[in-house]
């Protein structure tokens, strides 16, 4: 299993705390129970974090009439956010894959980092937490839609790859975010949503919407 470049930080300190712990157990008696529960904190944590950060192999889609879904995750809404935008919102809980991948073939037109606060990911207010959106233009100017990596109430870095003029291929890596979050994917009157709230979906493998011209 792959796992992510960016959560190797996080692995090697939890297992530096597990050695810590292990090392004061072995060297001090009278820590030995202390040494014991933060030897074992350690341990749980590297193997968390290497869970979390996994990064498995996806095919790569080859039905260019869908746009699939750019993260792992339960929809949380599908709803017309604005007259000509149907946006669809996918929460990534701790358990989830969150490596996000490009939901159709298209050029970066702009990207936009956004601060903001870090509230729980699954409610509305998270509408206000930092992101980083990435509009795509996708063959033809009517086919633009428009990502969002939103933070959740433990997330405190999402990371792109991607960069303005860049071509990606539907299915591609282009970001993660840190522990729990939030994607949305913002539709074009040119595209119909294939979803539901409370669907799960797999990033580059669900069909979350389709070309309609």
């Amino acid at each position: 299993m792959r796992i992510a470049i960016q959560g190797l930080k996080f692995i090697v300190a939890a297992v530096l705390v597990a050695a810590l712990g292990i090392w004061t157990a072995a060297h001090f008696p009278q820590a030995q129970v202390f040494g014991v529960v933060v030897g074992a904190i350690g341990i749980l944590a590297a193997l968390f974090c290497v869970y979390f950060f996994r990064d498995p192999h996806r095919p790569t889609p080859t039905d260019d009439s869908k746009i699939y879904s750019p993260g792992d995750g339960t929809v949380m809404s599908v709803s017309q956010e604005t007259p000509d935008t149907t946006t669809i919102r996918i929460f990534l809980s701790l358990l989830n894959v969150h490596i996000q991948r490009i939901p159709a073939t298209g050029r970066v037109k702009k990207i936009q980092y956004t601060k903001g606060s870090f509230k729980a990911a699954m409610l509305a207010s998270a509408l206000g937490n930092e992101k980083c959106s990435m509009t795509l233009e996708c063959g033809q100017p009517q086919r633009q839609i428009t990502i969002d990596q939103i933070a959740g109430l433990l997330a405190r870095r999402i990371t792109w790859w991607a960069k303005e003029g860049d071509l990606l291929k539907t299915g591609e890596r282009y970001g993660l975010i840190s522990f729990g979050s939030q994607v949305a994917v913002h539709l074009p009157p040119s595209a119909r949503a294939l979803v539901k709230p409370g669907d799960k979906v797999l990033a580059s493998l669900t069909a979350i919407a389709e070309w309609t011209n």
